[in-house]
C-alpha cells in the first residue's frame, strides 16, 4: 500500500498526552500532529527523531497532519496503528499471505457475540475464519515484542479468539512487525504478563498466530517476510 499523499518530513520535538506530537517540518514551521497510536511507542518516541507526515484535506478535522512513520537508525517504523489493517486488506484480496489465501469472502469490522467485532471475518463456502490484527513496534535484539502497554483491549480480543475456536471456527492472531530490523516475535511478558500468559493459552486452545514484516520504502509499506513467533 501507499501512504496517502503528500508527505511531508520533518523532525520530532514532543510526543505527547498519547495522540498529540510537536513536529517542526523541514520547512522551519513548527506544528502539532495527530498520533494515531495509544501505546507507549517504547524507542520510537525521542526527540530529534526523524519523521514522515501526511496531511488531511478534511475541513473539519483539527489536526491535518497524521504522524506515519520515524526513522530508528537505518529502518522506518510506522507508529500509524491504522496502517496495518488497510495494508493486511489489501493483502487478503491479493491472497499474498499464503495461510489465508483460501477466502473469497473478506469482511472488515466483522461483529462477534454480543458485544466485540474482530478486525476480519473471511469466509469460502462454509467455512468461517476470523482474523485480529496488532501493529508491532517494539524491538530488542532484533526481537519483536508485543505489547510495548498493558492492553485490556487485546486482552479481550485473545479471549474472544478463543471463544470463536470453541464455536468451531478457525481463529487467527496476526501480528504485523511494521518495522524491518525483527527476525522473530515474543511477547513482551515484562511489560504485560497476563497478554503473554493468555497469548499462550489462546494458542494452546487452537487459536492460530502467524507475525509477518513488513517492507518499508517510503511511501510504500508492503508485507515482506514470515517470522517465527516464539510463544
Amino acid at each position: 500500500m501507499n501512504l496517502p499523499k503528500p508527505l511531508f518530513t520533518g523532525k520530532l520535538i514532543k510526543r505527547y498526552k498519547r495522540f498529540l506530537a510537536d513536529i517542526e517540518l523541514d520547512s522551519g514551521e513548527t506544528i502539532t500532529a495527530h498520533c494515531a497510536n495509544s501505546g507507549s511507542m517504547l524507542g520510537l518516541a525521542e526527540p530529534g527523531s526523524k519523521v514522515i507526515l501526511s496531511i488531511s484535506d478534511n475541513p473539519k478535522r483539527k489536526l491535518p497532519y497524521t504522524w506515519e512513520l520515524v526513522r530508528v537508525d537505518k529502518i522506518w517504523a510506522c507508529v500509524n496503528t491504522l496502517v496495518p489493517n488497510r495494508l493486511v486488506k489489501e493483502a487478503l484480496q491479493a491472497k499474498i499471505i499464503p495461510e489465508l489465501a483460501e477466502y473469497s469472502s473478506i469482511k472488515p469490522e466483522a461483529k462477534w457475540g454480543d458485544n466485540s467485532r474482530l478486525d476480519f471475518l473471511l469466509k469460502e463456502d462454509d467455512r468461517h475464519c476470523y482474523v485480529e490484527v496488532k501493529n508491532v513496534t517494539l524491538e530488542e535484539d532484533g526481537i519483536a515484542l508485543f505489547p510495548d502497554a498493558v492492553t485490556e483491549r487485546g486482552l479481550k480480543h485473545l479471549n474472544e479468539l478463543m471463544k470463536v475456536v470453541d464455536c468451531g471456527h478457525r481463529a487467527v492472531m496476526l501480528f504485523l512487525v511494521n518495522r524491518g530490523d525483527c527476525n522473530s516475535f515474543k511477547p513482551a511478558t515484562k511489560i504485560d504478563p497476563k497478554y503473554a500468559a493468555t497469548l499462550q493459552k489462546a494458542y494452546a486452545a487452537g487459536v492460530e498466530i502467524l507475525v509477518y514484516r513488513t517492507k518499508i520504502n517510503p511511501p510504500t509499506i508492503e508485507i515482506d517476510i514470515k517470522i517465527e513467533a516464539e510463544l
